[in-house]
């Protein structure tokens, strides 16, 4: 445990962390109104976050209960990292969660309140059910007594929750029917494939990672192999996307019309095309061809391209559903930001969704990956044999 303490990695991490702390108590004591959500945009940074880990955290738990479900042997080596990979994501999913809860005293409504006709409460539970999973994976992998028959047994269920648990997140968007950008049947699908080439991308780059500090060897021919599923699961990932494009445009709706505008020329346009050109076309291009996948440089720049690109499309999936009112004509919407107030009667109403996060915002997330880097590097460095 000392020389986990005495890692630089998990001291720079614990210092973020505590920056995070501090800014969450300022936020607590002042309310939500210190950051950029408002009226027009109710969920903000903390929620894109919650989309993204879960995403990261499904894409891990899929490699790794593929290993015994599809008899891939090879996958078998990386089980643990990618397990732990996993829990550290989906508990950091969950801190945000209760970040963006605002009054967390009030959290023990979430047990008695729940309302089981609500995608909140089918996410609640089925993000609960999956963090039981990974920690029961977990022990039967690194207890005295691992037994691969039982890890066996808790993979055939890991598997179906994994999918389960990004496809029920994917459904609080997808079947809000007044938000024309959220509400499409293809939405589950995008999340899961983006939960599946975002998850192995941070994978392989945890790897690479755990193999440089000499924690953790990787078979570079393990490597190759990985690099060629991520090049699978970014090519569905690109289709689903043309299709749901290809389906708005075609209609020719007023809705859609707005929605595409905002997507491909507005506000959310950079992160569309960041994660369009860089997220998905160039790692393709690179992981397409065998040679680049056998070049360990390139599969890594491909992945960090791949989690950034899926960082983006949670935020154009987030904002460009928030873009537009569901109202017309002015004066518009009171913002409600403590921004809007200080400012005047005339910047208190808008006619269009805007969101910008605050220094808080920012400080506390940065605090969250901070969380999740040092959990995992302290985790891999107690649990992970060379």
């Amino acid at each position: 445990m000392a020389s986990v303490m005495k890692n630089p990695l998990v001291l720079v991490s614990g210092v973020l962390v505590l920056a995070g702390l501090g800014t969450y108590a300022y936020q607590l004591a002042m309310g939500l109104g210190v950051t950029g959500m408002n009226n027009s945009t109710s969920w903000g940074l903390y929620l894109t976050c919650f989309m993204f880990f879960v995403g990261l955290s499904a894409g891990g738990l899929i490699v790794a209960s593929s290993a015994s479900i599809f008899g891939i042997k090879k996958y078998k080596a990386v089980a643990l990292p990618a397990v732990l990979l996993s829990l550290v994501c989906i508990c950091c999913a969950g801190v945000c969660v209760l970040i963006d809860l605002g009054g967390i005293q009030r959290v023990w409504r979430m047990l008695t309140g729940l309302n089981f006709m609500s995608p909140l409460a089918w996410d609640m539970i089925v993000i609960a059910c999956y963090l039981v999973i990974n920690l029961l994976y977990l022990y039967f992998m690194t207890s005295k007594k691992a037994d691969s028959a039982k890890v066996a047994v808790v993979s055939r269920f890991a598997l179906p929750v994994a999918i389960l648990v990004h496809s029920v997140t994917a459904w609080i968007f997808g079947l809000e029917i007044a938000r024309e950008a959220w509400n499409t049947a293809i939405l589950a699908p995008i999340f899961v494939a983006s939960a599946l080439d975002s998850g192995l991308a941070l994978l392989l780059l945890a790897l690479f990672g755990l193999k440089a500090k000499g924690m953790f060897e990787t078979p570079q021919a393990l490597f190759t192999s990985l690099a060629g599923l991520l090049c699978t699961c970014i090519a569905i990932d690109g289709y689903f996307i043309g299709c749901e494009l290809l389906t708005t445009a075609y209609n020719g709706t007023e809705e859609g019309a707005a929605v595409l505008n905002t997507l491909l020329f507005g506000s959310t346009a950079p992160f569309f095309w960041f994660e369009v050109v860089f997220g998905l076309a160039v790692p393709f291009l690179i992981l397409v061809f065998a040679k680049n996948r056998a070049n360990m440089k390139l599969v890594g720049a491909a992945s960090v391209l791949v989690v950034l690109g899926v960082f983006c499309k949670r935020c154009w999936l987030m904002f460009t559903g928030f873009s537009a009112f569901n109202v017309t004509g002015a004066p518009g919407v009171t913002l409600g930001s403590t921004a809007a107030q200080a400012g005047g009667a005339a910047d208190m109403w808008a006619l269009a969704g805007t969101y910008a996060p605050t220094l808080p915002e920012v400080v506390i997330t940065v605090g969250i990956f901070a969380l999740g880097v040092g959990a995992f590097t302290a985790l891999s460095q107690v649990l992970l044999k060379k």
